[in-house]
């Protein structure tokens, strides 16, 4: 397995300080535990919870091992931006305890970023961000509103392919259908 670049483990690390924030903003059960990770103490618990992967897909983990790749996923909030089923999960809790303006007004969210950020950003820059992550929080609206997800639903069912795979269809398989 190749390596991630540079740039994607650093983009990692800037979605996982964004989502500290946003998650620092909504507080209440959603606020992270404990400080902001530094860059080199995120890139050694990423380090470690690798580490716990590779041990699970080639061994199996001992009895507890399991809690602690997910108390590391939590804790590095890894996947947070792209997990349909994690943005739910944080969605719902945050709107259980009030929602916060972040959630959905892209100035609200701007207000995540540092002046020096915003700056270095500029206006199209910092529009890009709130969009980018804005967006990433609608991922979880099938999950959450259940019209939504009867919408998906009906178009997933109206495109059911019919058999056709090629293993279905030799002297093995079915044979013609």
């Amino acid at each position: 397995m190749t390596p991630a670049p540079v740039s994607e483990l650093l983009l990692e690390y800037q979605g996982y300080v964004l989502a500290y924030r946003l998650r620092a903003a909504v507080g209440g059960r959603v606020a992270p535990p404990g400080e902001q990770l530094p860059l080199s103490g995120y890139a050694a618990r990423r380090l470690e919870r690798q580490e716990l992967a590779r041990t699970l897909i080639r061994a199996g983990l001992a009895p507890g091992r399991m809690a602690d790749l997910d108390r590391l996923s939590d804790e590095l909030m890894f996947g947070f931006w792209l997990n349909p089923s994690e943005v739910a999960a944080f969605l719902r809790a945050a709107i259980r305890q009030g929602s916060h303006p972040a959630l959905g007004d892209p100035d609200a969210f701007a207000a995540l970023l540092t002046p020096g950020e915003q700056g270095r950003l500029g206006r199209a820059g910092v529009r890009l961000v709130c969009a980018h992550h804005l967006t990433c929080l609608t991922l979880a609206a099938p999950m959450l509103d259940p019209d939504a997800l009867a919408g998906v639903w009906k178009r997933v069912e109206a495109t059911t392919p019919p058999l056709f795979i090629d293993p279905l269809f030799t002297e093995d398989g079915l044979g013609g259908v």
